[in-house]
């Protein structure tokens, strides 16, 4: 790696600048790539035309460290699509329909389900996108919106949750001698997480719609969601399918890759459960996907919903409609190895907290800040704590700032989780309007300013923590500001009763 300077931060801007201006993703990803890899051939003295080859070692690379997410990727769009071609999907949308009556019990139901899959984010997006999905067209509620609470309670469920991947990630980036314990007392201090939670919450129930958010709602209640309850035009399956033929495959999946990540990661060698779910995720989850698709196959083929070919063709088909998101993951996989391997941007602004003479009352807020800034930059949040934390614990311990250390990592988790949730270049923001098929950028568009008004308050409730210690003053400063906040909002804009 070569240390570039400033310089650094300029591929990821150009990439989520031009991908929000443009609105097309694919080549503005890999603009950000070329420049990156521009400036490291430079730095480098290489010849210029090792930019190319560069950029595809870095994509084969990206590729192989992320086979397994792909598999299962693959796999598990393979399920989605049977399910749907069985006529599940379209039954199961029926059956929701004379259940959830309203709107509101619709936004609550998904909210409930992202609480409780909380295992791993992109899981959560992807199979709650698939479950819900058919309820919002049929009621007329926005991809968009889905694609939000879904995010919204994606990571900032997981990252407090003690049984998740991403504890476990966050237990091995801390250097004492039991991070676990460690990583549960960041909990109150995750002000980002927790108030997030609070504010779909809040969403769910009133139906506040602000910014594009609500032009996308508005949409969606005059001319629907576009392609709409697609499997209902699938003639056959559509009078032989069941609600079993979503629930069971999509119930079988995820009990399967929550045996298999334990099973990949030693459980029943030994290791503990929190850590095992940890090791290997993904490998875990493929598992579990392929045993949805093992369970679809002697669900449909018996009763005659497919053919054999047809079951083979459909398989092909969910594999092939996976390729698009697909590859702006590749993407974003790519520019985060160039600025995180090669020129340095983690570095660069983890360094710059390092080296500034920040009073300490101010580190919870200005990590927050900091951390923001880098998982946007970036688009990963596994990234920016796994860069930041061993400099907060640094800092801390070699200042007379060791009791902000715990409030330190606190900021440093939701600092990371809020800029993964507004960046378009995060795989899990990209996995929520792959799981919702919406529009990948208009989920970023609606998204951000409910994702602002959170962090904003979170600021706020950072800055008294840094000086009272105290994290539920903290929290009940934060959250009394967001409540103020949104009934305001729900005054000016009024939104229709649900």
């Amino acid at each position: 790696m070569i240390e570039t300077g400033w310089v650094s931060i300029l591929p990821p801007l150009i990439a989520i600048v031009l991908a929000l201006v443009t609105k097309e993703v694919y080549s503005s990803l890999f603009l950000g790539v070329l420049s990156g890899m521009v400036i490291y051939v430079v730095s480098a003295q290489e010849p210029f035309m090792a930019v190319f080859s560069r950029i595809f070692d870095m994509m084969a690379q990206k590729i192989a460290d992320n086979a397994y997410m792909i598999i299962f990727l693959a796999l598990l769009w393979a399920v989605i699509t049977l399910v749907g071609k069985s006529g599940g999907t379209a039954a199961y949308g029926r059956w929701a329909e004379k259940r959830l009556k309203n709107k509101r019990a619709t936004l609550l139901t998904t909210a409930l389900l992202g609480i409780l899959i909380f295992i791993d984010d992109g899981f959560n997006c992807l199979t709650i996108g698939t479950v819900m999905r058919p309820v919002y067209d049929r009621q007329r509620i926005s991809r968009e919106k889905l694609a939000y609470i879904i995010d919204a309670t994606a990571a900032p469920i997981c990252i407090i949750a003690p049984v998740s991947s991403w504890a476990v990630a966050v237990a091995s980036e801390v250097s004492d001698t039991n991070g676990f314990q460690t990583f549960l007392s960041t909990v109150p201090y995750n002000l980002y997480a927790l108030l997030t939670i609070m504010m779909v919450a809040f969403v769910c129930i009133t139906g506040l719609d602000f910014g594009k958010m609500r032009k996308a709602e508005e949409k969606a209640q005059l001319e629907g969601n576009g392609d709409t309850m697609t499997e209902e035009k699938d003639d056959t399956q559509e009078s032989k399918g069941r609600v079993i033929d979503l629930v069971l495959p999509i119930l079988v999946l995820i009990v399967c890759a929550i045996l298999g990540m334990a099973y990949v990661g030693g459980f029943f060698s030994g290791t503990p459960f929190s850590e095992a779910i940890g090791a290997n995720p993904t490998a875990g989850l493929s598992l579990g996907a392929f045993a949805g698709l093992v369970t679809a196959f002697i669900l449909y083929i018996p009763r005659k919903i497919m053919k054999p070919r047809q079951f083979a063709g459909n398989i092909v088909s969910g594999i092939g409609s996976i390729v698009p998101p697909m590859l702006i993951l590749i993407l974003s996989w790519t520019l985060g190895g160039v600025c995180r391997e090669l020129i340095g941007t983690g570095e660069f602004i983890s360094g710059f907290i390092a080296s500034s003479n920040v009073p300490l009352q101010l580190l919870p807020f200005v990590v927050f800040v900091i951390a923001a800034l880098m998982s946007f930059s970036m688009g990963t949040s596994w990234g920016t704590f796994g860069l930041l934390i061993p400099i907060v614990t640094m800092i801390c311990s070699a200042t007379a700032g060791s009791e902000l250390l715990v409030p330190t990592l606190g900021a440093t988790l939701a600092g990371s989780v809020y800029g993964d949730h507004c960046s378009p270049i995060s795989d899990t923001t990209i996995l929520a309007s792959t799981g919702a098929q919406c529009e990948h950028i208009r989920h970023v568009e609606t998204q951000i300013p409910y994702a602002t008004l959170t962090a904003v308050v979170c600021a706020v409730g950072y800055l008294i923590i840094g000086f009272t210690n105290m994290p539920w003053i903290g929290l009940g400063v934060s959250a009394a500001l967001l409540i103020g906040a949104m009934l305001i909002l729900r005054k000016v804009y009024r939104p229709k009763e649900a």
